[in-house]
């Protein structure tokens, strides 16, 4: 193994500032053991985003960072760059940062790249290695994949993305895409959705007391529909065949 390559690499995307999952994922031995954390963005957009900064700031250097345009957005609102995001809860989690977190998500970078051990050379993005909004999808079609990858390196044969709280993996054009899911607010299925890189892609999810972490949500998060907002997300409620068609024209089909 090259000195400078990891072996194991820990991807966490979407948090979207859900304390309970995020704390459930810390948890896990093969998260406290790796040798990085990755956050792939949308880290803050929800219920506890300072909190959520917070702990993971708390882990040090392990962590890396990767502004999603969720997170973007929240910068842009404080800062009046904005007067209103689409996401109802995101004006709550804006208001909820303090000063130093927001000038801290501002210095995120929006890509990443590590030498990860059987992986080669891995690109670290929030949605695609050119935009933080842009959707692609497991089953984007191949003249989609080409577009969105045309200007990445030929030494990168591993693309890691989050941005549509669906996990999966597959080859594009000969690279492999993989996309761990989401933390907070996962379509299809309960849990928190991360995934461990290195030597091959292991797609994980850690269960939790959702109904605990519902209650705690209510009595912790001053937003006001939080009690509905976690009941849907939490519960997985939105299922991944509604995922897939509300992006789909996202994804110029």
């Amino acid at each position: 193994m090259d000195e400078l390559e990891l072996a194991r690499v820990a991807v966490l995307s979407d948090i979207h500032g859900v304390l309970p999952a995020l704390e459930a994922v810390l948890a896990e031995p093969e998260v406290a053991a790796a040798d990085r954390i990755v956050l792939t963005g949308d880290i803050t957009a929800g219920p506890q985003p300072a909190e959520a900064v917070d702990l993971l700031r708390a882990q040090g250097d392990r962590v890396l960072w990767i502004a999603g345009n969720a997170d973007r957005e929240l910068v842009e609102y404080r800062r009046g760059e904005r007067t209103e995001i689409p996401d109802p809860i995101a004006p709550h989690a804006a208001r909820a940062l303090r000063p130093d977190q927001i000038d801290f998500l501002a210095t995120l970078p929006k890509t990443l790249t590590l030498p990860v051990r059987g992986l080669g050379k891995v690109l670290f993005c929030h949605a695609t290695p050119r935009d933080d909004e842009e959707v692609v999808l497991v089953d984007s079609r191949p003249s989609r994949w080409a577009e969105v990858l045309s200007d990445l390196a030929e030494d990168i044969r591993t693309v890691v993305c989050g941005h549509t709280h669906m996990p999966y993996v597959r080859l594009a054009h000969g690279r492999l895409i993989v996309n761990p899911g989401s933390v907070g607010m996962p379509y299809g299925r309960t849990g928190a959705h991360w995934c461990l890189l290195g030597p091959g892609t292991d797609l994980r999810v850690t269960p939790y007391d959702i109904p605990t972490a519902i209650t705690r949500l209510v009595h912790e998060s001053a937003y006001p529909e939080i009690a509905d907002w976690a009941d849907y997300f939490l519960n997985a409620r939105a299922s991944d065949t509604e995922a897939l068609e509300t992006f789909g024209p996202r994804d110029g089909r």
